[in-house]
């Protein structure tokens, strides 16, 4: 039987569907690896965030299972009623040292740890200023904060500056906000002059390193480590479900944020904790990082190598520094089609269209692994070569 009030989703649906945007699931079968299998489909996988490959890692895996064998499935409630376990402690200890902070508090995602963070330490009287390609969990939770929102275009340190200046005299706590590496365009925050700026108008500084997390600062440490900026940093939020290859988000930082966020942070109130087996995968990746930097390295030599053969052949991958490399397509329909004509050919490269890119900048994201050979990225860039000729991209 129909339901008449829902009908306008049918209706949303159908017009995604008019303008080549309607997309469904594609569905991993076994494990997320360089060759992967998608509705069952073999493909080169460059849509992953697994930039180490450490989702199937032996000691990840020898870890998950010990700690399942000896906790069990679950922790069985929220942090502060009877579910936080020793061994989640051990991990925030373990990501506050690797951070160079005095402590840290691990999130059920990155999302919530941005938004839950955010949301916490500000209010109605307070000010964000904010980077205008920042993440969504960024957005939402300046908006759930109720603070007075102030965006500056992208990467634009003296607008940013500018937006401090209007709010300099009023009352109210100010927060500079930014992506330490962007998702969708790959380019690095200009770090160092924001943090001038934080510190000459008396504003937090907070940096969302989901992205750089693994990837840049030695060992991984992320952008605060890779420009020399510890210290300077208010809030660091980092991801466990990205190059780390399992679940959840962190904050770090000074032990007072990290114990106010204990009794504010309404995603840390209000959700179960993290399984024991995935607290104990977390941290055995962080040892893996320090084990085994050389992983780090082979990513950063496979960018190297990929963005080279892209640019030799024509494609536009924007102001891309980091894995996260874009092929700019434009229309969001043609971004479509050629995302669903190379996994017909044999490899994933993600679309990337309107609300989560502007109109008119739609796009492949493409993701490089450690793990990725060299015969595999040639073999990605011949059959993106070819299928872009054939669907007049190049």
């Amino acid at each position: 039987m129909s339901r008449p009030q829902l009908q306008y989703l049918a209706d949303e649906l159908a017009a995604l569907e008019a303008k080549g945007l309607r997309f469904r699931l594609r569905v991993l079968e076994g494990e997320q690896k360089p060759i992967s299998i998608f509705d069952g489909r073999r493909v080169i996988n460059l849509s992953s965030n697994n930039y180490l490959g450490l989702t199937t890692h032996p000691r990840l895996r020898q870890a998950a299972h010990q700690a399942l064998d000896r906790e069990g499935v679950g922790s069985g409630a929220v942090r502060t009623i009877s579910g936080t376990m020793a061994i989640h402690m051990e991990l925030e200890a373990k990501i506050a040292a690797f951070k160079h902070t005095e402590a840290a508090v691990v999130f059920q995602s990155g999302f919530t740890a941005n938004a839950g963070t955010v949301s916490a330490i500000l209010g109605r009287e307070d000010f964000i200023i904010s980077d205008e390609l920042n993440h969504a969990s960024i957005i939402d939770g300046a908006r759930l904060s109720r603070a007075t929102i102030k965006v500056f275009p992208h990467r634009d340190v003296a607008a940013a500056e500018a937006r401090l200046k209007e709010v300099a005299g009023q009352p109210g706590r100010k927060l500079l906000i930014t992506d330490g590496v962007f998702s969708m365009d790959g380019d690095i925050a200009p770090l160092p002059q924001l943090c001038d700026w934080a510190e000459k108008y008396g504003a937090i500084m907070m940096v969302d390193d989901a992205h750089a997390s693994g990837v840049l600062g030695k060992n991984g440490r992320g952008t605060v480590d890779h420009f020399g900026l510890h210290g300077r940093v208010d809030v660091q939020v980092g991801t466990l479900s990205k190059a780390v290859g399992a679940l959840g988000g962190y904050v770090c930082g000074r032990r007072e944020l990290i114990e106010f966020l204990y009794h504010r942070g309404r995603p840390f109130l209000f959700s179960t904790s993290h399984p024991p087996a995935v607290a104990a995968t977390c941290l055995a990746a962080f040892q893996v990082l320090e084990d085994e930097p050389e992983r780090i390295e082979r990513l950063w030599d496979n960018t190297r190598f990929f963005k080279a053969g892209l640019q030799q052949l024509g494609f536009n991958t924007g102001t891309s520094e980091t894995p996260i490399t874009p092929i700019m397509v434009g229309e969001g329909r043609k971004a479509m089609a050629f995302s669903a004509a190379l996994f017909q050919a044999g490899l994933l490269a993600t679309g990337i269209a309107f609300p989560t890119v502007p109109e008119g900048k739609a796009r492949l994201r493409t993701i490089v692994t450690a793990t990725h050979t060299r015969e595999e990225l040639t073999q990605a860039l011949d059959i993106l070569a070819r299928v872009a000729r054939e669907q007049g991209i190049l």
